[in-house]
């Protein structure tokens, strides 16, 4: 039972992950091979990825390895790019709570990419949600890691041809934002999110845009959230 219960959400879980496979399939090899073109080890791309997860970190990880050691600096720069997943945190706490030892990876493993599918899909009915959102995560960073994986064996052969290939996720967040938009029940969250990062970005600029909406965005949700609560009922 329990057998086919894990299954079940497996199955469920999966075609949710096929865009996330898609961008992490190109962005992750070519991560694998600017690590290789930047002299470090074999190994190290695999390693990163498997124990960082970070996304953009990551990317800022090569020129910390590649620069002396400076750990104070290391640690706050590290906090300031990933203090989103404060925000994160926060709007999970309700599907994340309460799943054991699951809950311990699905924090460690939460990534913008999961953040966004987990927010936008609803689980299917008869499904373990729990179970649901693990395989999500799991199947998420399992592409990563494999992506990264063959992009480090193949080294610096396709190095020329990895200029541009940040631009995909940028191109699958917009896919995953279309997609929640065409629910009605999103729509009222999707345009705070719009009009508080615009907001954000030309009062406090594009270099740190970004804690400010993140902070906007969580305070007119709570403003909001009785609307938006409604509006989902009503669907």
């Amino acid at each position: 039972m329990e057998e086919k219960k894990t299954l079940a959400a497996l199955k469920a879980a999966f075609p949710h992950t096929l865009p996330i496979l898609a961008g992490f399939i190109v962005l992750g090899m070519g991560y694998g091979i600017y690590l290789r073109s930047s002299g470090l080890p074999l190994w190290y791309p695999t390693v990163i990825s498997i124990l960082v997860f970070g996304g953009s970190l990551e990317f800022l990880l090569v020129s910390m390895l590649l620069a002396p050691f400076q750990p104070i600096s290391v640690f706050f720069l590290s906090l300031l790019v990933q203090i989103r997943h404060l925000f994160y945190g926060l709007t999970l706490l309700k599907k994340y709570r309460g799943r054991g030892l699951k809950s311990l990876y699905l924090i460690y493993s939460m990534c913008d990419e999961t953040f966004s599918v987990n927010c936008s899909t609803e689980v299917p009915e008869g499904v373990d949600e729990g179970c649901f959102v693990f395989f999500i995560s799991l199947l998420n960073q399992s592409y990563w890691v494999i992506s990264v994986t063959l992009g480090s064996l193949l080294g610096g052969a396709l190095t020329k041809y990895s200029e541009g290939v940040e631009f995909v996720m940028t191109a699958m967040f917009y896919v995953i934002f279309i997609r929640a938009m065409e629910k009605k029940e999103n729509r009222i969250s999707g345009i705070i999110g719009v009009v508080a990062t615009l907001f954000s970005l030309i009062v406090f600029g594009k270099s740190v845009f970004l804690i400010p909406s993140m902070i906007l965005i969580l305070i007119f949700l709570f403003l909001f959230r009785e609307k938006i609560e409604k509006g989902r009922e009503s669907v």
